[in-house]
């Protein structure tokens, strides 16, 4: 049950030009889900029709992003993208309560908080858990994120498409990958899972469907493959990949340096793949001494498989360069992300 909070009033200061005007935020009629849920929906939408668009950076360029003044014209990306603290009379009344009644509010001194923020992708719109993303259960929308969905679609034009497919995005986080994929692949109808281990996954997977429309899509608490028989036409995974001493959910990969989880997508995911299906990995790899650490590791893994075809590429050379200041990455040159395809003949 939503605990209802005070809200700190400012008198006689009106909203901001972009959103004096009350709207009635309407309920979307897609999904079962909770009241605090279609509040988060009804936000989103607002927010679309206000016009707002957001780009998510790493944790470091946000943090120097608020280290420096609040910017007055950007009032809703400073709320619902950068995380600043406002006043009750920045937002109409309207979305103020429709906020409040997400239970997506909190008090920041003598300010609100959301406790959600809203990012872009192309034209779709997705809500995550707001900055800092230090929880246990965080789910987590970024850089990442952006060159995932490119990879998807570079990927896609490769699939034979047919009607219904079926696709699987495991390990799904804010739903970006497999949703940003079902709308390249809208004309075929396809139905998509969306899976993890994480409860507070599986809500905000189930919230951005229902936002940005996407039909068909089923929701599944699942430890990898445990819960998702397939076979599939297409299954994407952006995994955790580092090794985080907090083992949180959404950046812990395993192993000596974060790659076990990803190794294991790919074997275990083989035998969910449909004829000519294809398995899309986008994840992190240490390279020491100037090997990479998890392609070799994969490659000796399926060296016996010869009822595939394996495409490995470098998509970024060098991330989470903070990374190597501690151990275990102390010894390791560089952390580069690569997208891992594999086709089965």
């Amino acid at each position: 049950m939503t605990k209802s909070i005070s809200i700190p009033q400012a008198e006689g200061v009106p909203a901001p030009a972009i959103m004096q005007q009350e709207v009635a935020i309407p309920v979307s009629s897609q999904g079962n889900l909770s009241s605090q849920d279609e509040a988060l929906v009804r936000t989103g939408e607002a927010l679309r029709r206000a016009g707002y668009s957001f780009t998510t950076v790493t944790p470091l360029s946000h943090r120097r992003v608020l280290a420096r003044p609040a910017n007055p014209s950007n009032l809703l990306r400073d709320i619902f993208g950068w995380s600043r603290p406002f006043s009750a009379c920045d937002l109409p009344d309207s979305l103020l309560s429709t906020l409040e009644a997400a239970g997506a509010l909190a008090i920041s001194g003598d300010k609100l908080r959301t406790n959600v923020r809203f990012s872009t992708l192309g034209d779709q719109l997705f809500v995550h858990s707001a900055f800092p993303t230090e929880g246990a259960d965080a789910v987590f929308f970024g850089p990442d994120t952006y060159r995932f969905a490119r990879a998807i679609r570079q990927e896609v034009p490769n699939l034979a498409a047919r009607s219904g497919m079926r696709l699987l995005d495991l390990g799904a986080g804010s739903g970006a990958g497999g949703l940003h994929a079902a709308s390249l692949l809208q004309g075929t109808k396809p139905h998509l899972t969306l899976t993890d281990i994480n409860r507070s996954v599986l809500r905000f997977s189930h919230i951005n469907a229902v936002l940005n429309g996407v039909p068909g899509v089923q929701i599944v608490d699942s430890d990898l493959y445990c819960n998702v028989p397939g076979p599939f036409d297409l299954i994407v995974s952006n995994p955790p990949y580092l090794v985080d001493p907090l083992a949180r959910l959404y950046r812990h990969g395993g192993g000596q340096f974060g790659s076990d989880l990803s190794v294991r997508i790919v074997e275990e995911g083989l035998a969910l793949l449909a004829p000519k299906g294809r398995l899309l990995l986008y994840t992190g790899s240490a390279i020491v001494d100037g090997v990479d650490l998890f392609e070799n590791a994969l490659r000796e893994r399926l060296k016996n498989r010869r009822d595939l075809r394996l495409t490995y590429d470098e998509i970024d050379p060098d991330v989470f360069g903070e990374e190597l200041e501690a151990p275990p990455y102390d010894c390791v040159d560089r952390i580069a992300v690569v997208a891992v395809g594999v086709e089965i003949l």
